[in-house]
């Protein structure tokens, strides 16, 4: 995808959520639309925030959130992701896993194969031979569907710390 500002908005999110005290962030990639990055349907936004408050505030033993990024294992052609907040599992809703990219050393991403075993998701692509580096709805409106079983959709994330430039330009 070529737009990606509203993916830089989410990730300085979870910078923040990773760098301040009692901060917490939800995904909510699948409430609102495509024109808009203020969902109209507040209902869903505050019940998962009222949950990671449960867990953070009040110390309840529930998944906070849904899945995040914690760390990337990459050999060959393929990237093993490991998450966070994993709950009771991770599972594609709707059919197979969508909105990752994988890249190589030249930085260029393509559409990628994903798919979960336990508690990980292994990303490939036939056209890359050397992975490098992966994303997971890395748009402003990603097609993403990894979940976890307690019901809470996966924050996007990007492996890589490279400057984001359209493929399209010249």
């Amino acid at each position: 995808p070529d737009d990606y500002e509203w993916a830089y908005v989410r990730e300085e999110m979870q910078l923040i959520e990773n760098t301040v005290q009692n901060v917490y962030t939800v995904s909510i990639v699948d409430v609102g639309d495509e024109g808009d990055i203020h969902p109209q349907n507040k209902q869903p936004v505050g019940e998962r925030l009222a949950r990671a408050a449960r867990a953070m505030a009040y110390g309840e033993k529930i998944t906070p959130a849904g899945p995040e990024y914690d760390s990337a294992t990459v050999s060959d052609n393929k990237a093993v992701i490991k998450f966070k907040n994993v709950g009771g599992g991770l599972e594609a809703k709707g059919g197979e896993l969508t909105g990752f990219t994988i890249a190589g050393e030249d930085k260029k991403f393509y559409n990628a194969t994903a798919e979960i075993e336990g508690d990980t998701v292994v990303v490939t692509s036939d056209k890359v031979a050397a992975a490098r580096a992966v994303r997971m709805g890395w748009a402003n409106y990603p097609l993403v569907n990894l979940w976890n079983k307690d019901g809470l959709p996966a924050s996007t994330f990007r492996t890589d710390d490279w400057p984001v430039v359209n493929q399209n330009s010249k």
